[in-house]
């Protein structure tokens, strides 16, 4: 990835803040962004002592205009095009599996919709004007964006609309727009028990460079996809 610019959102913890440190490793020119200042300058700290080249801004992706702050101030900071970008910021108002539906409160259930799929669409949106020829975006995604589970209420439903979002800008793009669906992850948003975020990342890292273009487009690569290409 030396010299490509990689936008990653939702970098200041979890698996965003793991994947910003391995596409920072791999040598892209990585710009991060979460709601929490400090905590991803702490990220950005990191990455920088390992060294890597990163920029954070701190962004919130409920907010198109900073959205469009953050992809113009990646192609100022790399080399004026953005070559990969992860949508990745996302939110869980709640602990996993215990939200049912019909407990949900309309705060939460817009600001899932808020952040976990319009937050998506507004980053790709943004991005798209900025991006490259050879430049992939990937969102991570989960079981509960296509099967129905008790107790993920309206935070599975904001998947379901980010995986809707991805299949609707691969269908008009050129570039290959695909989701990644690593299973279940040991983070603070989906409770303990899953993978490790550092796995997870080497998973996006493969979909943003090494996997197949034609089948990240449009689809969700699991586990077992990424499994089987990397053996």
């Amino acid at each position: 990835m030396d010299s490509a610019t990689a936008v990653v959102t939702g970098a200041s913890r979890g698996i965003g803040e793991q994947i910003a440190h391995a596409v920072a490793g791999a040598g892209a020119q990585t710009v991060i962004c979460a709601r929490d200042a400090e905590a991803l300058d702490a990220v950005a700290t990191d990455i920088r002592d390992a060294g890597g080249s990163v920029t954070a801004i701190r962004t919130d992706v409920r907010d198109e205009y900073d959205v469009e702050r953050l992809v113009e101030t990646a192609t100022r900071a790399g080399n004026g095009a953005i070559q990969y970008v992860v949508a990745n910021a996302g939110v869980y108002h709640g602990t996993a599996g215990e939200t049912p539906l019909t407990e949900e409160s309309y705060t939460a259930f817009d600001d899932h919709l808020r952040t976990n799929a319009r937050g998506v669409f507004s980053t790709i949106r943004e991005a798209v004007p900025h991006l490259g020829p050879d430049a992939r975006i990937v969102v991570p995604t989960g079981v509960v964006a296509r099967e129905g589970m008790p107790g993920y209420g309206s935070y599975a439903v904001s998947k379901a609309a980010a995986e809707a979002v991805t299949r609707g800008f691969a269908a008009e793009l050129d570039t290959p727009v695909g989701a990644v669906d690593p299973g279940q992850v040991a983070t603070d948003l989906s409770g303990d028990g899953g993978r490790d975020p550092e796995s997870v990342a080497e998973m996006v890292l493969w979909a943003l460079r090494d996997a197949d273009p034609s089948a990240l487009d449009g689809d969700v690569l699991d586990w077992g996809d990424y499994r089987s290409a990397t053996r």
